[in-house]
């Protein structure tokens, strides 16, 4: 099995900044891309940045600018560096896999985390 851990979510104030983890673990062999999504209290699930194993980004236009991917293949994990946060940033963030292929040969076509609060107050 996989499992995403997510990790460092919290308060913050407008104006400052936060970095979100998310390892896989599991005996993985190879992950296509990794992503973060958010959903905020009576919002849709949005994607926020994705990175693939090669590096390529795509950002959604609110992140643009303020937040920033990247990865270590490694240790298959996932960061998002967010600054300049504001109130329309609070959500739930999610960490997702896609096309995981374990050393046993077992593939998944996209595994989500359980979720990270981030809560920035005005």
């Amino acid at each position: 099995q996989v499992h995403l851990v997510e990790s460092g979510g919290g308060l913050v104030q407008a104006g400052g900044s936060l970095r979100l983890s998310c390892a896989a673990s599991g005996s993985i062999f190879s992950i296509n891309a990794m992503g973060w999504h958010r959903q905020a209290p009576g919002k849709e699930r949005e994607l926020v940045a994705g990175i693939t194993s090669g590096g390529s980004t795509v950002y959604a236009d609110s992140a643009k600018g303020r937040f920033t991917i990247s990865r270590d293949n490694a240790v298959n994990t996932v960061y998002l560096q967010m600054n300049s946060l504001g109130p329309d940033d609070t959500a739930v963030y999610y960490c997702t896999a896609t096309r995981v292929v374990l050393t046993q040969g077992d593939s998944y076509s996209e595994i989500w985390g359980q979720g990270t609060p981030v809560t920035v107050s005005s």
